[in-house]
Protein backbone atom coordinates (compact mmCIF):
# COMPACT_ATOMS: atom_id res chain seq x y z
CA UNK A 1 0.00 0.00 0.00
CA UNK A 2 2.79 2.42 0.91
CA UNK A 3 4.48 1.97 -2.46
CA UNK A 4 1.16 2.59 -4.26
CA UNK A 5 0.60 5.76 -2.26
CA UNK A 6 4.01 7.11 -3.29
CA UNK A 7 3.06 7.12 -6.99
CA UNK A 8 0.68 10.14 -6.83
CA UNK A 9 3.14 11.94 -4.58
CA UNK A 10 5.86 11.36 -7.15
CA UNK A 11 3.62 12.59 -9.96
CA UNK A 12 2.74 15.72 -7.99
CA UNK A 13 6.43 16.35 -7.30
CA UNK A 14 7.26 16.00 -10.99
CA UNK A 15 4.41 18.33 -11.95
CA UNK A 16 5.61 20.95 -9.46
CA UNK A 17 9.16 20.60 -10.74
CA UNK A 18 8.02 21.02 -14.33
CA UNK A 19 5.87 24.03 -13.42
CA UNK A 20 8.70 25.74 -11.56
CA UNK A 21 11.12 25.12 -14.42
CA UNK A 22 8.81 26.40 -17.16
CA UNK A 23 8.10 29.50 -15.08
CA UNK A 24 11.83 30.13 -14.73
CA UNK A 25 12.81 29.44 -18.36
CA UNK A 26 10.36 30.04 -21.17
CA UNK A 27 11.65 30.45 -24.69
CA UNK A 28 10.26 32.25 -27.73
CA UNK A 29 9.47 30.43 -30.94
CA UNK A 30 12.22 30.88 -33.48
CA UNK A 31 11.38 31.79 -37.07
CA UNK A 32 11.39 29.03 -39.66
CA UNK A 33 14.35 29.07 -42.02
CA UNK A 34 14.10 27.75 -45.58
CA UNK A 35 16.57 26.27 -48.02
CA UNK A 36 17.87 28.43 -50.80
CA UNK A 37 16.85 27.30 -54.32
CA UNK A 38 20.17 25.59 -55.06
CA UNK A 39 20.10 23.29 -52.02
CA UNK A 40 20.18 19.55 -52.84
CA UNK A 41 17.31 17.30 -51.87
CA UNK A 42 17.64 14.96 -48.89
CA UNK A 43 14.85 12.49 -49.57
CA UNK A 44 16.91 9.54 -48.31
CA UNK A 45 17.74 8.80 -44.67
CA UNK A 46 21.36 9.72 -43.97
CA UNK A 47 21.69 11.49 -47.31
CA UNK A 48 25.22 12.64 -48.18
CA UNK A 49 23.81 16.15 -48.51
CA UNK A 50 22.82 16.33 -44.83
CA UNK A 51 24.88 18.21 -42.28
CA UNK A 52 24.89 16.35 -38.98
CA UNK A 53 25.38 18.49 -35.88
CA UNK A 54 25.90 16.79 -32.50
CA UNK A 55 25.48 18.55 -29.17
CA UNK A 56 24.94 17.60 -25.56
CA UNK A 57 21.82 19.05 -23.98
CA UNK A 58 20.91 19.70 -20.36
CA UNK A 59 18.73 22.12 -18.39
CA UNK A 60 21.70 24.04 -16.95
CA UNK A 61 23.06 25.10 -20.34
CA UNK A 62 19.79 25.03 -22.29
CA UNK A 63 19.71 28.78 -22.80
CA UNK A 64 23.12 28.65 -24.45
CA UNK A 65 22.13 25.65 -26.55
CA UNK A 66 19.01 27.40 -27.84
CA UNK A 67 21.09 30.37 -28.96
CA UNK A 68 23.62 28.09 -30.64
CA UNK A 69 20.90 26.24 -32.56
CA UNK A 70 19.31 29.49 -33.72
CA UNK A 71 22.67 30.83 -34.92
CA UNK A 72 23.36 27.64 -36.90
CA UNK A 73 19.99 27.83 -38.67
CA UNK A 74 20.05 31.57 -39.26
CA UNK A 75 23.39 31.54 -41.05
CA UNK A 76 22.89 28.34 -43.05
CA UNK A 77 22.15 28.45 -46.77
CA UNK A 78 20.45 25.03 -46.47
CA UNK A 79 18.98 24.97 -42.93
CA UNK A 80 16.45 22.24 -43.80
CA UNK A 81 19.37 19.91 -44.59
CA UNK A 82 20.75 20.14 -41.04
CA UNK A 83 20.06 17.23 -38.71
CA UNK A 84 20.65 17.83 -35.00
CA UNK A 85 21.66 14.99 -32.71
CA UNK A 86 21.16 15.83 -29.03
CA UNK A 87 22.71 13.68 -26.30
CA UNK A 88 21.08 13.88 -22.87
CA UNK A 89 21.77 12.29 -19.49
CA UNK A 90 19.87 9.01 -19.20
CA UNK A 91 19.66 9.43 -15.42
CA UNK A 92 17.56 12.59 -15.82
CA UNK A 93 14.50 11.30 -17.64
CA UNK A 94 12.25 14.15 -16.54
CA UNK A 95 14.77 16.75 -17.66
CA UNK A 96 14.88 15.08 -21.07
CA UNK A 97 11.11 15.45 -21.32
CA UNK A 98 11.46 19.16 -20.60
CA UNK A 99 14.24 19.53 -23.16
CA UNK A 100 12.27 17.73 -25.85
CA UNK A 101 9.17 19.84 -25.24
CA UNK A 102 11.18 23.08 -25.18
CA UNK A 103 12.91 22.31 -28.48
CA UNK A 104 9.68 21.23 -30.16
CA UNK A 105 7.95 24.42 -29.05
CA UNK A 106 10.70 26.89 -29.97
CA UNK A 107 11.83 25.05 -33.12
CA UNK A 108 8.68 23.26 -34.40
CA UNK A 109 10.29 22.57 -37.79
CA UNK A 110 13.67 21.38 -36.47
CA UNK A 111 14.90 17.98 -37.60
CA UNK A 112 16.38 16.46 -34.46
CA UNK A 113 16.92 13.24 -32.55
CA UNK A 114 17.54 12.51 -28.87
CA UNK A 115 20.00 9.94 -27.54
CA UNK A 116 20.14 8.92 -23.87
CA UNK A 117 23.71 8.79 -22.54
CA UNK A 118 24.46 6.43 -19.65
CA UNK A 119 26.05 9.11 -17.48
CA UNK A 120 26.15 6.86 -14.42
CA UNK A 121 28.43 4.36 -16.16
CA UNK A 122 30.99 6.98 -17.19
CA UNK A 123 31.02 8.60 -13.74
CA UNK A 124 33.45 5.93 -12.55
CA UNK A 125 36.04 7.13 -15.08
CA UNK A 126 35.90 10.78 -14.03
CA UNK A 127 38.46 12.40 -11.76
CA UNK A 128 37.93 15.77 -10.10
CA UNK A 129 39.29 18.75 -12.04
CA UNK A 130 40.04 22.41 -11.37
CA UNK A 131 36.38 23.45 -11.88
CA UNK A 132 33.38 21.39 -10.76
CA UNK A 133 31.41 22.17 -13.94
CA UNK A 134 34.06 20.25 -15.90
CA UNK A 135 33.30 17.09 -13.91
CA UNK A 136 29.74 16.67 -15.23
CA UNK A 137 29.49 13.25 -16.91
CA UNK A 138 27.70 14.81 -19.89
CA UNK A 139 30.95 16.65 -20.71
CA UNK A 140 32.38 13.24 -21.57
CA UNK A 141 29.57 12.29 -23.95
CA UNK A 142 31.65 13.50 -26.91
CA UNK A 143 33.83 10.42 -26.30
CA UNK A 144 30.84 8.19 -27.11
CA UNK A 145 29.22 9.86 -30.13
CA UNK A 146 30.29 7.05 -32.44
CA UNK A 147 28.48 4.56 -30.21
CA UNK A 148 25.35 6.66 -29.68
CA UNK A 149 24.56 7.85 -33.21
CA UNK A 150 23.26 5.55 -35.98
CA UNK A 151 25.93 3.77 -38.08
CA UNK A 152 24.75 5.57 -41.21
CA UNK A 153 25.88 8.89 -39.70
CA UNK A 154 29.45 8.96 -40.93
CA UNK A 155 30.55 12.50 -40.13
CA UNK A 156 29.45 15.09 -37.58
CA UNK A 157 30.18 18.61 -36.49
CA UNK A 158 30.38 18.56 -32.71
CA UNK A 159 29.49 21.84 -30.98
CA UNK A 160 29.51 23.01 -27.38
CA UNK A 161 26.52 24.91 -25.96
CA UNK A 162 28.30 28.20 -25.23
CA UNK A 163 28.89 29.41 -28.76
CA UNK A 164 27.26 31.02 -31.78
CA UNK A 165 27.98 30.74 -35.48
CA UNK A 166 28.02 33.75 -37.79
CA UNK A 167 28.81 31.75 -40.92
CA UNK A 168 27.40 28.76 -42.83
CA UNK A 169 28.05 25.54 -40.90
CA UNK A 170 28.15 23.63 -44.21
CA UNK A 171 31.58 25.18 -44.82
CA UNK A 172 32.86 23.74 -41.54
CA UNK A 173 31.21 20.37 -42.20
CA UNK A 174 32.97 20.18 -45.57
CA UNK A 175 36.40 20.27 -43.92
CA UNK A 176 38.52 17.55 -45.59
CA UNK A 177 40.16 15.05 -43.26
CA UNK A 178 43.65 13.85 -44.26
CA UNK A 179 44.31 10.12 -44.53
CA UNK A 180 44.10 8.45 -41.11
CA UNK A 181 42.93 11.64 -39.37
CA UNK A 182 39.84 10.99 -37.25
CA UNK A 183 38.94 14.58 -36.48
CA UNK A 184 39.68 18.16 -37.47
CA UNK A 185 39.79 21.27 -35.29
CA UNK A 186 41.65 24.56 -35.08
CA UNK A 187 45.07 24.04 -33.49
CA UNK A 188 46.89 26.54 -31.26
CA UNK A 189 50.57 25.64 -31.35
CA UNK A 190 51.64 28.79 -29.50
CA UNK A 191 49.87 27.58 -26.34
CA UNK A 192 52.02 26.06 -23.61
CA UNK A 193 51.24 22.40 -24.22
CA UNK A 194 53.02 21.24 -21.06
CA UNK A 195 50.41 23.17 -19.00
CA UNK A 196 47.74 20.57 -19.76
CA UNK A 197 49.55 17.77 -17.93
CA UNK A 198 51.02 17.42 -14.45
CA UNK A 199 54.71 17.12 -13.48
CA UNK A 200 53.93 13.47 -12.72
CA UNK A 201 53.15 12.94 -16.39
CA UNK A 202 56.18 14.76 -17.77
CA UNK A 203 58.62 13.18 -15.29
CA UNK A 204 57.58 9.66 -16.31
CA UNK A 205 59.49 8.72 -19.50
CA UNK A 206 56.98 6.07 -20.55
CA UNK A 207 54.19 8.67 -20.41
CA UNK A 208 55.94 11.74 -21.81
CA UNK A 209 57.06 9.69 -24.82
CA UNK A 210 53.38 9.52 -25.79
CA UNK A 211 53.94 12.59 -27.96
CA UNK A 212 57.23 11.43 -29.48
CA UNK A 213 57.20 11.92 -33.24
CA UNK A 214 54.03 14.05 -33.05
CA UNK A 215 53.85 17.83 -33.43
CA UNK A 216 51.38 17.95 -30.57
CA UNK A 217 49.43 21.21 -30.22
CA UNK A 218 46.51 22.28 -28.08
CA UNK A 219 43.06 22.18 -29.67
CA UNK A 220 39.70 23.00 -28.16
CA UNK A 221 37.24 20.09 -28.12
CA UNK A 222 34.18 22.36 -28.20
CA UNK A 223 34.26 22.57 -32.02
CA UNK A 224 35.30 19.47 -33.96
CA UNK A 225 34.59 17.77 -37.26
CA UNK A 226 34.65 14.03 -36.54
CA UNK A 227 34.74 11.08 -38.94
CA UNK A 228 32.64 8.54 -37.02
CA UNK A 229 33.53 5.68 -39.38
CA UNK A 230 37.24 6.07 -38.65
CA UNK A 231 36.50 6.55 -34.96
CA UNK A 232 34.56 3.30 -34.82
CA UNK A 233 37.17 1.39 -36.85
CA UNK A 234 39.97 2.55 -34.54
CA UNK A 235 38.00 2.00 -31.30
CA UNK A 236 38.99 5.47 -30.12
CA UNK A 237 36.44 5.49 -27.32
CA UNK A 238 38.39 2.70 -25.65
CA UNK A 239 41.70 4.51 -26.16
CA UNK A 240 40.33 7.58 -24.39
CA UNK A 241 38.94 5.45 -21.57
CA UNK A 242 42.36 3.86 -21.02
CA UNK A 243 43.85 7.28 -20.28
CA UNK A 244 40.95 8.08 -17.97
CA UNK A 245 41.56 4.83 -16.10
CA UNK A 246 45.23 5.73 -15.68
CA UNK A 247 44.22 9.16 -14.39
CA UNK A 248 42.28 7.45 -11.61
CA UNK A 249 45.48 5.67 -10.50
CA UNK A 250 47.95 8.54 -10.91
CA UNK A 251 47.04 12.18 -11.50
CA UNK A 252 48.43 13.12 -14.90
CA UNK A 253 46.16 16.07 -15.79
CA UNK A 254 43.78 18.62 -14.22
CA UNK A 255 41.42 19.83 -16.94
CA UNK A 256 38.50 17.41 -17.16
CA UNK A 257 37.63 15.85 -20.53
CA UNK A 258 40.16 17.77 -22.66
CA UNK A 259 43.49 16.06 -21.81
CA UNK A 260 42.44 12.53 -22.85
CA UNK A 261 41.57 13.94 -26.28
CA UNK A 262 44.99 15.59 -26.49
CA UNK A 263 46.73 12.38 -25.46
CA UNK A 264 44.99 10.39 -28.19
CA UNK A 265 44.74 12.90 -31.03
CA UNK A 266 47.11 15.89 -30.59
CA UNK A 267 49.46 16.09 -33.54
CA UNK A 268 47.31 13.81 -35.69
CA UNK A 269 44.29 15.96 -36.55
CA UNK A 270 43.12 17.76 -39.65
CA UNK A 271 43.55 21.55 -39.84
CA UNK A 272 40.67 24.01 -39.48
CA UNK A 273 41.01 27.77 -39.82
CA UNK A 274 41.02 29.61 -36.47
CA UNK A 275 37.99 31.61 -37.59
CA UNK A 276 35.89 28.53 -36.70
CA UNK A 277 36.69 28.68 -33.01
CA UNK A 278 37.28 32.11 -31.54
CA UNK A 279 37.41 30.48 -28.12
CA UNK A 280 38.20 31.68 -24.61
CA UNK A 281 35.58 34.46 -24.60
CA UNK A 282 34.41 33.21 -21.18
CA UNK A 283 37.80 33.98 -19.66
CA UNK A 284 39.75 31.45 -17.61
CA UNK A 285 38.40 28.65 -15.44
CA UNK A 286 38.60 30.68 -12.24
CA UNK A 287 37.39 34.27 -12.70
CA UNK A 288 35.85 34.36 -16.17
CA UNK A 289 37.14 37.83 -17.02
CA UNK A 290 36.42 39.63 -20.29
CA UNK A 291 38.58 38.85 -23.28
CA UNK A 292 38.99 40.21 -26.78
CA UNK A 293 38.76 38.34 -30.05
CA UNK A 294 41.87 36.76 -31.48
CA UNK A 295 43.20 38.58 -34.58
CA UNK A 296 41.64 37.55 -37.87
CA UNK A 297 38.20 36.80 -39.34
CA UNK A 298 35.39 35.27 -37.29
CA UNK A 299 32.94 32.49 -38.20
CA UNK A 300 32.25 31.16 -34.70
CA UNK A 301 32.42 32.80 -31.27
CA UNK A 302 32.96 30.49 -28.31
CA UNK A 303 32.52 31.50 -24.65
CA UNK A 304 34.69 28.69 -23.28
CA UNK A 305 35.85 29.38 -19.73
CA UNK A 306 33.94 30.23 -16.58
CA UNK A 307 32.07 33.32 -17.80
CA UNK A 308 28.93 32.66 -19.85
CA UNK A 309 27.28 35.52 -21.75
CA UNK A 310 23.75 34.85 -20.47
CA UNK A 311 24.90 34.85 -16.85
CA UNK A 312 26.91 38.06 -17.26
CA UNK A 313 24.05 39.79 -19.08
CA UNK A 314 21.57 38.82 -16.35
CA UNK A 315 23.96 40.11 -13.68
CA UNK A 316 24.47 43.44 -15.53
CA UNK A 317 28.18 42.65 -15.76
CA UNK A 318 28.31 41.99 -19.49
CA UNK A 319 31.58 42.00 -21.39
CA UNK A 320 31.65 43.90 -24.71
CA UNK A 321 31.53 40.73 -26.82
CA UNK A 322 28.50 39.41 -24.93
CA UNK A 323 26.46 41.88 -26.98
CA UNK A 324 27.16 39.69 -30.02
CA UNK A 325 25.53 36.70 -28.29
CA UNK A 326 22.44 38.59 -27.06
CA UNK A 327 20.52 38.73 -30.42
CA UNK A 328 20.37 34.91 -30.45
CA UNK A 329 18.94 34.65 -26.93
CA UNK A 330 15.46 33.12 -27.17
CA UNK A 331 14.63 33.42 -23.48
CA UNK A 332 11.32 35.18 -22.83
CA UNK A 333 12.03 38.23 -20.69
CA UNK A 334 9.69 39.26 -17.90
CA UNK A 335 8.73 42.35 -19.90
CA UNK A 336 7.84 40.36 -23.03
CA UNK A 337 5.75 37.95 -20.97
CA UNK A 338 3.77 40.80 -19.44
CA UNK A 339 3.12 42.33 -22.85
Amino acid sequence: MASIMTIPILLISLFLLFSSYTAAQRFKEAPKFYNSPNCPSIDLTCSPHEVHVAMTLDVTYLRGSMAAILSVLQHSSCPENIIFHFVTAASKIFSTTILNRTLSTSFPYLNFHFYPFDDDSVAGFISTSIRSALDCPLNYARNYMANLLPPCVKKIVYLDSDLILVDDIAKLAATPLPDEAVLAAPEYCNANFSFYFTPTFWSNPSLSLTFAGRRACYFNTGVMVIDLERWRAGDYTRKIEEWMELQKRMRIYELGSLPPFLLVFAGNIGPVDHRWNQHGLGGDNFRGLCRELHPGPVSLLHWSGKGKPWARLDANRACPLDALWAPYDLLETRFSLEV
